[in-house]
């Protein structure tokens, strides 16, 4: 069974940090290009960042220089390293994991970002 765990969100003031991650089994991890999406309220779902199995890395422009995505394929875990938030990433956010046709996204998890 293929389970994406995400955890690390939360409430947190503009201008703070949160480091979300998401756990996965029941899939070969490394081989997997994984995602972080988000979708705020009344929005569509929408790619934040993507990191390839060699490590290469993509964000959308919005979350540029603000926002680092790793992986560790010894964990099977993706990170979501967001910094200098603001009220605007307010969403819920999502891991995706794709290879070819398969894919599995995560329950999501929430970032509020409000003083």
């Amino acid at each position: 069974q293929v389970q994406l765990v995400e955890s690390g969100g939360g409430l947190v003031q503009p201008g703070g940090s949160l480091r979300l991650s998401c756990a996965t089994s029941g899939i070969t991890f490394s081989i997997y290009t994984m995602n972080w999406y988000l979708q705020a309220p009344g929005k569509q779902r929408e790619l934040v960042a993507a990191i390839t199995t060699g490590g290469s890395t993509n964000y959308a422009d919005s979350v540029k220089g603000r926002f680092t995505i790793s992986r560790d394929n010894v964990k099977n875990t993706v990170y979501l390293q967001m910094s200098s938030l603001k009220p605007e990433d307010t969403a819920v956010y999502y891991c995706y994991a794709r290879l070819s046709i398969n894919f599995y996204w995560g329950q999501g998890t929430q970032v509020t970002v409000s003083s």
